[in-house]
C-alpha cells in the first residue's frame, strides 16, 4: 500500500521545487514467508518455501524516488533474507540482503523490516532471497515507474499495457535439500524438473494441466511492455513469441537505445524491457522460454525442455494448438552473444556517463575448478578434490554463522576472524584462460578464503571478467551489488588490453547490474565506487555461488555523514 508523504512544510521554498517531490510516497508490503503447497507435473503435491502464498511472490510497484518497506516475518522453518536486486541502496546498506554479507539471517519465527529509497532508478528489477537456494520458490518483481507515469517513458510508442514475464525453474525435489545435499558431498545439484513462466510449466510437458499453462491476453494494435525477468538459479534463457517481434527498450532497469529483435536473451539475474506490437491476427501463439546451454565441457547436464505460455487475441477463435516460435538451438552462442552485445545505453541528461580516468584497473578470472573436502562436507569423499569455483584462485566462503555479518564487522572495525582484505587484482599465474590444453590438475585447484577488495570512496574502477576454460567454459553472470556499471566491450577467448582497448565504447555503453560474460570469453566494466559499504559480487548461478565463485567489495567511507555507512537498524537480525 503507499501512505502519501505531507510536505506542507516545505510550500516556503517554493512551487518547483514542492511539484518535484510531492508525488514520493511510502511503497509498504508485508511478506509473509512460510509453506505454500503446490502439485506440478504430475506429482503429488508438496511443500515448497514462498512469499505470501504465491508463485512468483507479490510485485512491489513504485515510482522513481519513493520509498519501500517491506516488513518480513519469516514463518517458515529455514533461515531467511532477501536481496532487492538492483536497487543501489544509497544510505540503506543494511538493506540489501545477502546473508552474512549486509546481515544475519532472519531465523524461524522472527522478522526483519527492509527500508530503501529507489532515487534515480526506473524499470524493471526484482527481489529474491539470497541464502541457500530458497531463490528457485522466493522472488517476485519490483518496478519502478517514472514520476510522470507512462508518459514520460524516453521511448515511443507508449505502451497501452504492461506485462511482467518472469522466468524461473521448478524441482520436484526440495530445494533446500539439494542445496544441502550438494554442499555435504562436494557435488553441483542436478538440474531443474522444468523452466517456467510466471510460476507455470506450460503444457510442453505432457504432465502439465491447463492451470498450469500462464495465458497473456492482448487486444490487436495495442503494443505491450514486457518486463522480462530470469528468475532461474542457473539457467539463460532464450525468449520467444511466435510471429511477433520486440523493441528492447531497457535493461537492468537502465533505457537503451532501440533495438530490434526476434528473441530476447536474459542471463539469471538480468531484466529486459521490451516492446512487443499486438500486430498478428486474432488468435493464439504460444511464447517459448528455452535454455541456453552456454557450457562446453564435463558440467552437470541441463534440461532441453521448454516453458510455454500462450499469448491470446481477444475475440481469438476458441480452442486449437497455437502458433509456436522457432527455437534457437539450445548451444546457439552466436544469437545469445549478438543480443548481449548489440545493446547500447539510451544517453538522457542528467544520467550518469562513464568516468574516462582510471583509478584501481583489476583483470579477474571467473570460473570452476577444484578443492579440497572442507570440514563440515560431511559425505565427501576424503581421498580426492571436489567441484569448487573462484575468482582469481579465491573461492569464497561465507562468514560462519555465529560471526558477525561482514557488514557489521566492517561498521564496528571489526573484520578480524571475519574476512580479509587481500583479494588479488590479478590471478596467481598468467596462462591461456581458454585453451583446452590449459584445463589442468594444477591449474584447477584454488583454496577457499573469505577476501575484500579495498576500495577508497569514489574510486573508479575498471574489471577485465576472463572466463577460463578450467573444468568448462561456460557465460557466468556477473552480478555486483550496490552499482550499475558500464560494459565497455566484450569478446571471445584471452582478453587483449592493445588489440581491446581502442574499441571500448566511452559513449554510450550498455549499463547493467548483471553481465553474462561470454562463454570462454571476457567482458570489461566500469564503475564508480561511490556507494560506502560491503558489496557482493557473484556467479548468478546459485550452483556457482555455492561453490565459491564469489567477492566483496569493501568500499570506505566518504566525507561527510551522508556518505558514510549509517548505524545499524535496531531491528538488524544477529548471528
Amino acid at each position: 500500500m503507499k501512505k502519501a508523504m505531507a510536505w506542507a512544510w516545505l510550500l516556503p521554498l517554493g512551487l518547483v521545487f514542492f511539484a518535484s517531490v510531492a508525488q514520493a510516497a511510502v511503497v509498504e508490503h508485508t511478506f509473509n514467508v512460510g509453506n505454500l503447497s503446490i502439485s506440478q507435473l504430475c506429482q503429488p503435491a508438496r511443500i515448497i518455501t514462498a512469499v505470501n502464498g504465491q508463485l512468483p511472490g507479490p510485485t512491489i510497484e513504485a515510482r522513481e524516488g519513493d520509498t519501500v518497506v517491506v516488513h518480513l516475518v519469516n514463518q517458515s522453518p529455514y533461515n531467511m533474507t532477501i536481496h532487492w536486486h538492483g536497487v543501489f541502496q544509497r544510505g540503506s546498506p543494511w538493506a540489501d540482503g545477502p546473508s552474512m554479507v549486509t546481515q544475519c539471517p532472519v531465523q524461524p519465527g522472527a522478522n526483519y523490516t527492509y527500508r530503501f529509497n529507489v532515487t534515480d532508478q526506473e524499470g524493471t528489477l526484482w527481489w529474491h532471497a539470497h541464502i541457500s537456494f530458497h531463490r528457485a520458490t522466493v522472488y517476485g518483481a519490483l518496478l519502478i515507474r517514472p514520476r510522470g507515469g507512462a508518459a514520460a517513458y524516453p521511448f515511443s510508442p507508449k505502451p497501452h499495457r504492461e506485462e511482467t514475464v518472469i522466468l524461473g525453474e521448478w524441482w520436484n525435489a526440495s530445494v533446500y535439500d539439494l542445496e544441502r545435499m550438494a554442499f555435504l558431498t562436494g557435488n553441483p545439484a542436478g538440474p531443474a524438473d522444468a523452466y517456467t513462466i510466471n510460476g507455470k510449466p506450460g503444457d510442453s510437458d505432457n504432465c502439465s494441466t491447463a492451470n498450469q499453462t500462464y495465458t497473456f491476453r492482448v487486444r490487436r494494435n495495442e503494443t505491450y511492455l514486457l518486463r522480462i525477468i530470469n528468475a532461474a538459479l542457473n539457467t539463460p534463457m532464450f525468449l520467444k513469441v511466435a510471429n511477433h517481434s520486440f523493441t528492447v527498450v531497457a535493461a537492468d532497469a537502465a533505457y537503451t537505445t532501440p533495438y530490434e529483435t526476434d528473441v530476447v536473451v536474459v542471463a539469471p539475474g538480468q531484466t529486459v524491457d521490451a516492446l512487443m506490437a499486438a500486430g498478428s491476427a486474432a488468435g493464439r501463439y504460444y511464447m517459448e522460454a528455452s535454455p541456453y546451454d552456454s557450457a562446453v565441457g564435463a558440467t552437470p547436464p541441463f534440461n532441453p525442455t521448454t516453458a510455454t505460455a500462450v499469448v491470446e487475441y481477444a475475440g481469438a477463435p476458441a480452442g486449437g494448438e497455437p502458433a509456436k516460435p522457432p527455437r534457437p538451438p539450445s548451444n546457439d552462442t552466436a544469437t545469445a552473444f549478438r543480443f548481449l552485445s548489440n545493446l547500447i545505453a539510451l544517453v538522457l541528461p542528467g544520467k550518469p556517463t562513464v568516468p574516462l580516468a582510471v583509478d584501481t584497473r583489476m583483470f579477474v578470472t571467473v570460473g570452476l575448478g577444484v578443492s579440497d573436502c572442507q570440514p563440515d562436507q560431511l559425505f565427501c569423499n576424503r581421498s580426492r578434490t571436489v567441484f569448487s569455483s573462484s575468482m582469481n584462485n579465491a573461492s569464497f566462503v561465507l562468514p560462519a554463522l555465529g560471526k558477525p555479518s561482514m557488514l557489521e564487522a566492517h561498521y564496528r572495525n571489526e573484520s578480524a576472524d571475519v574476512y580479509t582484505r587481500d583479494f588479488p587484482d590479478r590471478p596467481p599465474l598468467a596462462f591461456d584462460y581458454t585453451a583446452d590444453a590449459s584445463n589442468t590438475a594444477t591449474l584447477q585447484y584454488t583454496t577457499k578464503s573469505t577476501k575484500v577488495r579495498t576500495l577508497r570512496y569514489n574510486e573508479t574502477v575498471e574489471m577485465v571478467l576472463q572466463n577460463t576454460r578450467l573444468i568448462a567454459k561456460e557465460s557466468h553472470p556477473m552480478h555486483l551489488h550496490g552499482f550499475n556499471f558500464f560494459v565497455l566491450a566484450q569478446g571471445f577467448g584471452n582478453y587483449d588490453e592493445a588489440a581491446a582497448a581502442p574499441g571500448f565504447n566511452l559513449v554510450n555503453p550498455q549499463e547493467r547490474n548483471t553481465v553474462a560474460v561470454p562463454t570462454g570469453g571476457w567482458a570489461v566494466i566500469r564503475f564508480v565506487a561511490n556507494n560506502p559499504g560491503m558489496w557482493f559480487m557473484h556467479c548468478h548461478f546459485d550452483a556457482h555461488l555455492d561453490l565459491g565463485l564469489g567477492m566483496v567489495f569493501e568500499v570506505q567511507d566518504g566525507p561527510t555523514a551522508e556518505t558514510s555507512v549509517p548505524p545499524p537498524p535496531l531491528d538488524l537480525p544477529q548471528c
